[in-house]
């Protein structure tokens, strides 16, 4: 009987071998084939499954692109996305309206994905990391059998994806991390029983559950970091995530800092007339729940109890919430939201705008006063450098990239004001709107710091990363 598994299992693993060198074979003949028509051409394949989301990610990649077509004359950029509702033309107009970004549309193609369910979480309900991971390798595979390219960029943070094409394809890798699928601060989370969006209440409370739930963790970080390492180039997108990513990856010569894109230039010359009637308190970002959107929510009802003095005052204060919605989940996380804002009695005080036009934004740029942003640890945040640079006083969350990389709150420097939770959150912004006047300083020292975060900075930064693939 034991005979009998062994050879099974050797015929096994004589098949899988025998597969894999016949799909490289296969991949390689196409791969030479994309190269009869020109032999200068380098095909760069991006690994952009949400392309047409219209989010900071986006932004990312849009830059990219231009940035490599702007100095890559000979290289033909592939896009491969999952939205295959969208005509190459809607997906480059989007990118337009939405970021300012024009790309030479006769140098960009775009491979459409069917199997993009495959890394949607809902389909995961246990074991999401695993599950998305497992569907980011059938939906790189299918990607990589329609185009082979020369060089393989991921801009979402699918990194394992990155064993196929450099294995199977032989294509050159790299990848700009926007945040680690897994890091220590989620080990923590688990190991305190701490409930979170990604670890439920029943497994807070259960101490097998956790220990479980902990075991699991530790084995998928260390996939995490065998096939990270497979890139050739890694970019990430800010000091928290590079901490991160080198705790995890251990590869810091590989390893590269390049703060993602922000339109700066533009929002600096803005002039902002935030002084009218109504006080707007903007917020700009995903539906994503990570986000924390209740907690805005949750701000303005503590604001409202510190303003039990003077109604006056409080009708006055309006929250603007901007968004991009992605998918059915997104819609359903804004109508929890607009069902918790009648709850709270927010109503009348609360607005919600969503997949708005870059002109709209721009507006809502001008006339806002204070901008709100309470994603925990957010990588970086690209929506609070843009409000800084259009002159708005941010109260951002004490984590992550607003913590480390942009908002600065020691005296003589202060460029904005950070928060953990309701009660501080609200104090701030009713700091900021009864010494308005004052704020000038402030304003004035948010819109100099934010330079740094430009898009010439980035395309700078990219390409000196990128340079080694070519």
């Amino acid at each position: 009987m034991i005979k009998l598994l062994l050879w099974v299992l050797l015929l096994l693993v004589f098949a899988a071998v025998l597969s894999f060198i016949s799909l490289r074979q296969w991949l390689l003949s196409r791969k030479k084939k994309l190269h009869t028509s020109s032999e200068n051409c380098i095909n760069v394949g991006i690994f952009h499954p949400y392309c047409n989301a219209g989010g900071g990610g986006e932004r990312v990649l849009w830059c990219a692109v231009k940035a490599l077509q702007n100095k890559y004359e000979n290289a033909k950029v592939v896009i491969y996305t999952g939205d295959i509702d969208a005509s190459p033309n809607a997906i480059l107009q989007k990118a337009k309206n939405v970021f300012n970004i024009s790309v030479d549309s006769d140098n960009v193609k775009f491979v459409f994905l069917k199997y993009r369910h495959w890394i949607e979480a809902k389909n995961y309900p246990y074991f999401t990391l695993l599950g998305q991971s497992i569907g980011s390798m059938v939906l790189g595979l299918e990607a990589l059998c329609k185009f082979p390219p020369d060089i393989f960029l991921d801009t979402m943070g699918y990194a394992f994806t990155f064993p196929l094409f450099r294995y199977l394809a032989q294509s050159k890798v790299g990848g700009y991390v926007h945040y680690p699928i897994i890091s220590t601060d989620m080990l923590w989370r688990v190991q305190q029983r701490q409930m979170s969006h990604n670890n439920k209440k029943y497994v807070a409370r259960n101490p097998f559950l956790t220990w479980t739930k902990l075991t699991y963790y530790r084995l998928f970080s260390r996939m995490y970091k065998w096939v990270g390492r497979c890139a050739e180039t890694i970019m990430v997108n800010s000091s928290w995530t590079e901490d991160h990513i080198l705790q995890l990856w251990q590869v810091p010569f590989k390893t590269h800092l390049v703060y993602p894109p922000c339109e700066v230039s533009h929002l600096k010359n803005l002039k902002h007339t935030g002084k009218g009637e109504e006080f707007i308190i903007l917020s700009v970002g995903q539906f994503r729940p990570e986000k924390d959107h209740p907690l805005q929510l949750q701000a303005l009802y503590e604001l409202r109890t510190l303003l039990a003095q003077d109604e006056a005052l409080w009708n006055r204060i309006k929250l603007v919430i901007v968004g991009s919605c992605r998918h059915e989940e997104d819609y359903a996380r804004l109508k929890n939201m607009q069902d918790l804002t009648k709850h709270l009695s927010l109503e009348n005080n609360v607005q919600f705008n969503v997949n708005v036009p870059y002109d709209d934004l721009l507006e809502l740029y001008q006339t806002a006063n204070i901008g709100i942003h309470t994603m925990w640890n957010e990588h970086f945040g690209i929506g609070i450098v843009e409000c800084m640079a259009a002159g708005l006083i941010m109260v951002a969350h004490r984590s992550g990239g607003p913590l480390l990389d942009i908002v600065e709150t020691s005296e003589g420097s202060q460029n904005g004001f950070l928060a953990v939770d309701a009660v501080e959150y609200a104090e701030n912004i009713l700091h900021i709107i009864v010494n308005n006047d004052e704020m000038n300083g402030i304003r004035t020292a948010a819109r100099a710091s934010v330079e740094r975060f430009s898009e010439q900075e980035f395309e700078k930064n990219f390409l000196r990363a990128v340079s080694t693939l070519f």
